[in-house]
């Protein structure tokens, strides 16, 4: 149990160091690279609630595949010109004040909301008795969301191929 503790811990630094870091840096590489960081300490969290399937998905697909997809973009699109225009206009007061709110206002849904976060003993409706989590997943990925699932293998299909025409039209 102490160890599941100071894993949570672990991951959870990961996890928001590397969030921080990603919109932070001012190399698009870099965060990207810290992106990565932040979605490896998400699989770990994944891996401590035992969904050994999501961790292997956020490993193979997230780091493995768009991650580097990314930073394969970031690296073919020329980024220099980009980098010397400024991106920030000094707005900071506004920016603290619209983080206040929001986080008053989480707070404030999370207090008068509080009896609802229970955690149900009950198989939801539905579940056939027997089944894995990875059927269970598989079985309503690929009956009720098998539209949505092509749609969104057809974008990235997409963004692919115009990533590499834009980077053929520069070389």
């Amino acid at each position: 149990m102490l160890t599941d503790t100071i894993l949570f811990y672990i991951f959870a630094v990961l996890v928001l160091g590397g969030a921080i870091l990603t919109i932070t840096r001012r190399s698009a590489i870099h965060s990207a690279i810290s992106l990565i960081v932040s979605l490896l300490g998400v699989a770990g969290l994944y891996l401590l609630q035992q969904a050994e399937f999501l961790f292997a998905v956020q490993i193979v697909l997230y780091v493995g595949g768009i991650m580097v997809l990314f930073l394969f973009v970031i690296m073919l699109v020329n980024l220099d010109d980009q980098a010397k225009l400024r991106q920030f206009n000094k707005q900071w007061a506004i920016a603290l004040v619209a983080v206040a709110l929001v986080g008053a206002q989480i707070g404030w849904f999370l207090y008068k909301g509080k009896d609802t976060f229970r955690i149900a003993d009950v198989v939801a409706p539905g579940t056939p008795a027997g089944l894995g989590n990875v059927e269970q997943v598989a079985n309503s990925l690929f009956s009720e969301y098998l539209l949505p699932f092509e749609i969104a293998s057809i974008l990235l299909l997409v963004a692919v191929v115009g990533s590499v025409v834009m980077a053929k039209k520069r070389i």
